[in-house]
């Protein structure tokens, strides 16, 4: 599995609790926050390359996660360059404890925006643009409180100023930023990690990935029947868990951190034979996006779960398949071919693990536009009482059929087209849109 079908344990995700590091000065917060990472995770990366090294899986990301830094910084940022200050701060010890992404550069505003939580909003594009690894995430909704589509409204503008910030790199910085309904408060997987309020001070949380394992058992039973098909992705489910609470409990056994969670998700990368759309092709479709791609793809991702909670005590985060377009080499085929476009997209997002992820759009779309297809996919989340997000890239200077290039796990991508009716009436209007009648179950 690991030689030939690309599996791998995609990220060990230490989530670090920074609560008792606010102060009312800055100063102090930024100190606190930079010892404390800086003494938990000090031997991460040391101890994820050792144990990749003895039992022969690669461990390909070492992570850190935090509490959602509006909750931190609320005693001591009086503006948005405070909240850039605590950004850099938390670069620079991701950068000395040499993590690939550090996540919680977020705020949940699900019912409301505090002023600490609207100075860290209105301070993403600036975080996004003088650091490199902070990853940043904003939860507006879920079904017990519904959409705030003030903070939709907000982020249509953050996503479109972040964008414009890091032009220069294809605007990368909206690949670091996710907007989120229902977000898991013990998710792995960047950019919508951060250390949830009702976790341990200190956890270890895995995500396992193995789309190649999944398509190459499918070969197998090419023609079969549903049930034989369900069986073997289960089976193939929990032997991919299994190698990831492995994982799991050795780091947290040698770092002296509690285990958390495994987020199970199939999580696949711009490597060819490590596609999500592999999968449902060898499931019988001829491209993702043909009629039956989200049938397929809710199979998928529900035997994945059965076998995944066979496997584990305690799967959590996200957990299932991921469908982001510039991660996934058979996707981006898919998106050439004029098979996949961005509402075929959304309609799979109500049977997958997460939404609109990872897709590049032309840099001149309406923030107006942006935030109505956040608006949509937390409508989706909260109705169906599941995490759904978008992290969309306008990427400035780029139209429809051009190419962007970000690199590494991020891959490239090709700018797809938006509806471009306008819907700014709609996103202008105030107040939030109410928690759906199911969401009442005291």
């Amino acid at each position: 599995m690991v030689e030939k079908e690309n599996l791998d344990v995609r990220t060990i995700t230490m989530g670090i609790n920074l609560l008792e590091c606010a102060s009312p000065d800055l100063k102090t917060t930024c100190d606190n926050i930079y010892n404390k990472i800086t003494t938990l995770a000090k031997d991460l990366v040391k101890t994820g390359e050792d144990i990749a090294k003895e039992f022969g899986v690669p461990i390909v990301n070492k992570r850190i996660s935090i509490t959602p830094i509006a909750l931190v910084g609320g005693a001591c940022c009086k503006t948005s360059d405070d909240y850039v200050e605590i950004a850099k701060t938390l670069d620079k010890a991701a950068h000395t404890v040499g993590v690939n992404f550090i996540g919680g550069y977020s705020a949940i505003v699900s019912k409301g925006m505090t002023r600490s939580d609207e100075l860290l909003i209105r301070s993403i594009p600036k975080a996004l643009s003088c650091t490199e690894l902070i990853c940043s995430s904003v939860n507006v909704g879920s079904t017990k409180t519904g959409i705030n589509m003030d903070a939709v409204r907000l982020m249509g503008e953050i996503v479109k100023e972040t964008a414009e910030l890091t032009k220069d790199q294809d605007s990368i910085g909206c690949a670091k930023l996710v907007v989120l309904c229902n977000a898991p408060d013990d998710n792995p997987f960047m950019a919508g990690a951060f250390h949830g309020v009702t976790e341990d001070d200190a956890i270890i949380n895995v995500g396992v990935s193995g789309p190649g394992v999944v398509k190459y058992a499918l070969e197998s039973v090419r023609g079969e029947s549903f049930e034989v098909l369900c069986e073997t992705i289960k089976k193939t489910a929990f032997k991919i868990t299994r190698v990831g609470q492995l994982v799991a409990q050795e780091a947290s056994k040698r770092l002296g951190v509690p285990f958390g969670i495994i987020d199970l998700s199939l999580a696949p990368t711009p490597a060819i034979g490590d596609s999500v759309a592999d999968i449902l092709e060898e499931i019988g479709l001829e491209r993702a996006g043909a009629p039956g791609t989200t049938a397929a793809l809710a199979l998928l991702n529900d035997q994945v779960k059965k076998g995944g909670v066979m496997a584990s005590s305690y799967v959590g985060g996200l957990s299932g398949a991921f469908i982001p377009v510039s991660e996934d080499q058979g996707m981006i085929d898919a998106v050439e071919a004029g098979c996949l476009t961005i509402e075929k997209l959304e309609a799979m997002t109500c049977v997958c693990s997460v939404g609109l992820d990872m897709i590049a759009i032309p840099g001149d779309t309406k923030a107006t536009t942006i935030s109505g297809i956040i608006a949509d996919e937390s409508a989706i989340g909260m109705v169906n009482q599941k995490t759904t997000a978008v992290r969309i890239i306008p990427v400035i200077g780029k139209s429809v059929g051009d190419q962007v290039e970000f690199g590494g796990l991020l891959g490239y991508a090709p700018v797809m087209p938006v509806n471009t009716f306008d819907c700014s009436a709609f996103v202008n209007r105030q107040g939030r849109i109410p928690a759906p009648i199911h969401s009442f179950k005291n």
